[in-house]
């Protein structure tokens, strides 16, 4: 048995335990108030993306992972000792039919901003295949994944403040879900992804024979397609890794999570005018999932963290994933939409303002404690004095390679930073595009 410690920081004092919070909306200012004023906030950084973005300025780099690079966070990474563990010897002949190329640079004002891009070079020519692109056209920032082997995100620089509001406006957007009642496009495409070649979550999963060939892997095709509309990780380089990395290290998320035709019992819509759960069936795939994080697991074979999910039609722990409104891709750019994540008053706060399905154009904010009712927030704590070690576990996995252990996945003396995400993290689901505005950044005034 192997067992891998996380890392620790310094003692910790008594958790104080906030009480549940109903937060009212951010008010915006006065007409006369400049851009991006919200009454009771104050902004400290803003992207407007009038100044002109290219990731072409930035050069591809080889990430050969392990610990050297930059990249390494702990053992569920592209090269993770959990895929050797749960893949047995196969992972690693599979892993050595790529290599992984990463861009990242800072932009805005004093580099506030960083983009992170990865893509892999499966054919051995010393260059990405189908690297995904990051520019700024009319004043909006462009994502462009024309293939789901890659990632492409824009992340905080620097650790968030203790309290803060981030917000950013979408202005398009092309990762799946229904376009004009169907998930099959008339341009070919399949829930957003090419009908090209097959497209599987190869080389990283959970589970199943590691040595079938690429094209025999999940069909991530007729599985999911989605974007992160706004997320707060838990580690300070974010940026693109494989699917289960990405489910271990999220605080709290809004995402999209389009599942092609699916009809199932996994999935529900709320709908906020009759405030009852309706099948999956009945939205066009364009929902927005608003997940609290909590520390349970909630799958038995990776280290996925259970859901909290607040919407209009209630509360609920784990099972069918809640899709709290549906959006309407098709309005856009004309009929934006604004996502916010808050941390303030021992609290998170998620935000999402839009013309939705149902109700219309309509504001919806969603609150949880740090803890409450007894479930916490997944690593909410930034310092160790935020917390007490009661919600440390031990995860173990067993597969072909043996038996592992993660020991102390959130204890005593830990801390952990809030970095936003906006993107695509998985490099091995998801593509498309999508427009990205007005990046601001508030702290309490």
């Amino acid at each position: 048995m192997r067992n891998l410690t996380r890392g620790a920081l310094a003692l910790t004092l008594p958790l104080v335990l906030p009480a549940a919070l109903c937060a009212a909306p951010a008010q915006a200012a006065p007409p006369s108030a400049p851009p991006g004023a919200k009454e009771g906030w104050r902004l400290v950084a803003d992207e407007p993306f009038n100044r002109h973005l290219d990731d072409r300025r930035a050069p591809w780099k080889p990430d050969g992972d392990g610990p050297s690079s930059p990249y390494n966070v702990d053992m569920y990474d592209n090269d993770g000792a959990y895929f050797d563990t749960v893949g047995g010897p196969a992972f690693r002949q599979q892993l050595a039919k790529m290599k992984t190329y990463r861009k990242s640079f800072a932009f805005g004002k004093r580099g506030w901003l960083t983009a992170e891009l990865a893509a892999r070079d499966a054919d051995g020519d010393g260059r990405p295949d189908t690297p995904p692109t990051l520019t700024s056209r009319g004043g909006v920032a462009h994502l462009d994944e024309p293939a789901h082997q890659a990632g492409v995100v824009i992340r905080s620089t620097r650790d968030l403040p203790a309290e803060y509001r981030v917000e950013m406006t979408l202005r398009g957007l092309d990762f799946g879900g229904q376009r004009g009642g169907s998930w099959d496009y008339p341009d070919g495409r399949i829930n957003g992804y090419s009908p090209d070649g097959c497209k599987t979550n190869f080389p990283w999963a959970s589970g199943g024979d590691f040595a079938r060939p690429e094209c025999e892997w999940a069909n991530v095709r007729t599985d999911s397609n989605g974007f992160y509309y706004m997320s707060i990780m838990d580690y300070r380089q974010v940026a693109p890794h494989n699917n289960v990395f990405v489910h271990a290290h999220r605080k709290v998320a809004m995402d999209g999570y389009n599942r092609y035709k699916y009809t199932g019992t996994g999935l529900l819509n709320c709908n906020p005018v009759t405030k009852q759960y309706e099948p999956y069936s009945a939205g066009t795939g364009n929902g927005v999932n608003a997940l609290f994080m909590t520390d349970d697991r909630r799958y038995a074979t990776m280290p996925g963290t259970e859901y909290l999910m607040q919407s209009e039609c209630g509360f609920r722990k784990g099972g069918a994933i809640v899709s709290a409104v549906d959006m309407k891709p098709e309005l856009l750019p004309e009929q934006p939409y604004t996502f916010a994540i808050e941390r303030r008053d021992g609290a998170y706060t998620m935000e999402m303002s839009g013309v939705f399905a149902h109700v219309g154009r309509a504001t919806f904010r969603y609150t949880r404690a740090f803890v409450q009712d007894g479930e916490p927030i997944w690593h909410y704590n930034q310092r160790p004095d935020e917390y007490d070690g009661r919600f440390d576990a031990d995860w173990t996995w067993q597969g072909p390679g043996g038996t592992l252990t993660d020991r102390g996945t959130w204890p005593a003396g830990s801390a952990y930073p809030d970095r936003f995400m906006i993107g695509d993290p998985h490099m091995n689901f998801y593509e498309g595009s999508a427009k990205v505005d007005d990046i601001r950044l508030y702290v309490p005034d």
